[in-house]
């Protein structure tokens, strides 16, 4: 089962498309999210976003001022700044 995962800016949408894994850094420290995982919210930190694709594929991010929602399977990251470096 895939996360269904949007990571947009307060510019554009940055990334979307579906996940196995995804890792962020909030204020609390990392969190990891897969598929099954309680419902949350996060403040993000500046940091990177790590996205983990169903194949294997790795998209890394920047990302600051913003959150992390997750619920039902969807992932959505909003943040202030948000930027794909790989």
């Amino acid at each position: 089962m895939a996360l269904n995962v949007h990571l947009v800016s307060a510019e554009a949408e940055v990334w979307s498309g579906e996940a196995s894994l995804v890792v962020a850094k909030t204020v609390e420290g990392e969190i990891g999210i897969m598929a099954g995982h309680e419902p949350v919210l996060a403040i993000l930190a500046k940091g990177e976003v790590r996205i983990t694709e169903p194949d294997g594929t790795k998209i890394i991010a920047s990302a600051q001022d913003g959150f992390l929602s997750m619920e039902g399977g969807d992932v959505t990251i909003v943040a202030g700044n948000a930027a794909l470096i790989a």
